[in-house]
């Protein structure tokens, strides 16, 4: 990749829902808002569904009711061509018969600059991970309680 093209990391997502619990749409806004001010890009945005039978469907868009989000029709067709049908799969198979997931691709544009900075130095990126959100609020609270 050249040095001149100023490309942040690219993470994904992927978001189950039970089929007891369908998706409410009260986290859309703030992906819409992030993506307006600039934090991420969107490149793909896609749902899926395990059939009863295991068979892993893609779902559009615009097919959803999601409980009357319309800001989510700024991401319909949002696709990169990054995302395959392996990815699909894969994201399918980690879910219940019945389930429904969103898979999310998205550059970090808020890193664009030090990464690309990183880059132009000779830097290379030799490690990288995440801690679970829910592994962190369990430490604290563990810490919390010993503290008290």
């Amino acid at each position: 990749m050249s040095d001149d093209v100023e490309l942040g990391p690219i993470d994904y997502l992927v978001v189950a829902w039970p089929q007891e619990s369908p998706p409410t749409g009260d986290a859309f806004p703030l992906l819409v808002d992030l993506a307006d001010r600039g934090v991420v890009r969107i490149l793909d945005f896609a749902f899926v569904q395990k059939q009863e039978d295991g068979s892993i469907v893609g779902l559009n868009l615009g097919d959803l009711d999601l409980d009357g989000s319309p800001e989510l029709a700024v991401f319909e067709g949002a696709s990169s061509g990054l995302l395959s049908q392996e990815d699909y799969d894969e994201a399918g198979n980690a879910l219940d018969a019945g389930s429904a997931a969103a898979i999310l691709l998205y550059e970090n544009t808020w890193a664009a600059p030090f990464a690309t900075a990183l880059r132009r130095s000779g830097a290379q990126l030799v490690a990288q991970g995440r801690i679970p959100v829910n592994a962190l609020i369990d430490a604290l609270d563990k810490a919390e309680a010993t503290d008290s």
